[in-house]
């Protein structure tokens, strides 16, 4: 995302007309679909959501606004664990937006719902859930000595969290469909679209350093430097 001045011209460009808290927008639609979802259970017994969800043969037939709704759908339908994470991907998503602006971050989000649509009609379903779990990797690597407290009282690094939420993507990908496979890597993909520019230069700034620390240390006696005890 640095240094990138194709993405720093569109910004330029067409930054006036991106969309501002785009993921405030995102998370109240999921909580008012939740709501929805027990409201309408409460009177039918039929969930909201079985209307919204990415079905591809329904989108033929065409109920076309499930080519979006599916991005509004909860993760969940416990409302304790809702709230933690909609103020999760509230946190996050805003402060992506603050780092990068409207513009950058608007077409990060898109990039990730694109993806998820056409694999979505190649495949017959899709999901946001692993794009909205990008969005953690993406502001670990912004952030990656943010503090969280973990379980309410264990203070932890973000980037620690992000080791852990990668085991647990890698242990999705192992069992998991491959329809899940190709959602969860485009996800990452998306990242790795987006900061490939950075962690290069990360990675070229570590062997640096590296290199300086090397040529930096002394050598030992007994050492080529040193053929003869003085």
């Amino acid at each position: 995302m640095y240094g990138n001045s194709f993405l720093d011209k569109l910004d330029r460009k067409f930054g006036r007309y991106a969309l501002k808290n785009l993921m405030t927008v995102i998370v109240v639609g999921k909580a008012v679909v939740w709501l929805l979802n027990m409201l309408v259970y409460a009177r039918t017994g039929v969930l909201l959501s079985s209307w919204l969800y990415f079905d591809k043969a329904a989108i033929l037939r065409g109920e076309v606004w499930r080519v979006l709704t599916f991005v509004f759908l909860p993760e969940t339908s416990n409302p304790f664990t809702l709230l933690l994470s909609l103020y999760f991907y509230w946190l996050i998503g805003n402060a992506l937006e603050n780092e990068w602006g409207s513009f950058k971050f608007d077409l990060f989000y898109l990039c990730g719902v694109v993806g998820a649509i056409v694999w979505g009609f190649i495949a017959g379903s899709a999901t946001a859930y692993y794009l909205n779990l990008s969005l953690f990797l993406a502001f670990a690597l912004l952030y990656p000595d943010y503090q969280v407290l973990l379980f309410y009282f264990l203070p932890i690094k973000v980037k620690w969290l992000a080791v852990l939420d990668l085991m647990g993507l890698t242990l999705i990908f192992i069992f998991s469909s491959w329809v899940e496979r190709v959602l969860l890597l485009l996800a990452l993909l998306n990242v790795a679209l987006f900061f490939w520019s950075r962690c290069f230069s990360n990675f070229r700034a570590w062997r640096r350093r590296r290199k300086w620390k090397k040529d930096a240390t002394p050598p030992k006696r007994g050492d080529d430097e040193y053929p003869f005890d003085l």
